[in-house]
């Protein structure tokens, strides 16, 4: 399908809606950012920003002057330092917006494979029960459900843990050496920065709605993923040490077939191997 070319707003312009915002800044768009205090740096990144605060109502009119929007690209992240709750920016803010912005054609909503409460090790697919054991997932599903009870056609894409330049998981722990207190067999699942980008984009060209995992093809298990990470760091070997006391920790293998059959989603870096030696040291 030929993908959107009109005006496009991201409200969440962190470590991937800025880099989805400059893609399609490249691809000759105006391209909107909500922001809180950010304005003149992502205008010097050649972007429009509007200046205003999710879970500030009144904050948010300058939302309704902008011109009819094709894409919303919402990726709001938890800044702790502004003091709201994770509820008041993911559940509350999402109204907040909502309410300013008139409905678009397509609408890309940045969730969480955190919704799964999964600690089996089983495979996650969109059709397994959502039950998450932890606050922040109940709040990121609540999100979600909010979402698609206002805007029915938006497309939800669940992301996995996000990693990539400027982004190494637990890099500093283990180039000193300290061991990591986990269950060491236990999955991971992950998506490299480039490919949430991608993920974004196909979402975007589909314009159908629904809502799609998004990782790469290949969970990992901890032990091999930060061994790896090691290695490519010149680092002391990983070392894990066990829970104090047995702990449920998060423990599925999320599958991107669906994204994959839907939306033509193809990771450029199909497991952790390919998605660390690209991103850097």
């Amino acid at each position: 399908m030929t993908p959107p070319t009109g005006p496009a707003l991201v409200v969440g312009c962190g470590y991937l809606g800025r880099q989805v915002a400059e893609a399609w800044r490249d691809d000759g768009r105006p391209v909107y950012a909500l922001t809180r205090s950010r304005a003149d740096e992502l205008r010097a990144a050649g972007l429009t920003p509007v200046t205003g605060d999710v879970t500030d109502p009144a904050s948010l009119a300058g939302l309704r002057d902008l011109p009819p929007l094709t894409t919303v690209l919402y990726a709001v992240g938890m800044d702790r330092r502004a003091g709201h709750s994770m509820r008041e920016v993911y559940v509350e803010g999402l109204r907040n917006v909502l309410a300013a912005l008139p409905p678009v054609a397509c609408w890309v909503h940045v969730s969480s494979t955190g919704v799964y409460g999964q600690t089996d090790g089983s495979v996650v697919t969109e059709e397994s029960p959502t039950d998450p054991r932890e606050e922040s997932g109940r709040v990121v599903l609540e999100a979600e459900r909010t979402l698609l009870a206002a805007r029915p056609g938006a497309t939800v894409l669940r992301f996995a843990g996000i990693y990539g330049p400027g982004r190494w998981l637990r890099k500093a722990a283990l180039l000193a050496g300290e061991p990591y207190t986990a269950d060491a067999d236990k999955w991971l699942n992950l998506i490299h920065l480039a490919d949430g980008v991608q993920a974004v984009r196909c979402a975007e060209s589909h314009a159908a709605g629904g809502v799609f995992n998004v990782a790469d093809d290949e969970p990992v298990r901890r032990r091999d993923f930060y061994t790896e990470s090691a290695r490519l760091l010149g680092a002391p070997p990983a070392k894990f040490t066990a829970p104090g006391t047995p702990v449920a920790e998060a423990n599925r293998r999320v599958s991107n077939a669906l994204a994959r059959r839907v939306l033509g989603f193809t990771p450029r870096y199909p497991s952790y191997r390919e998605g660390l030696a690209a991103s850097g040291g």
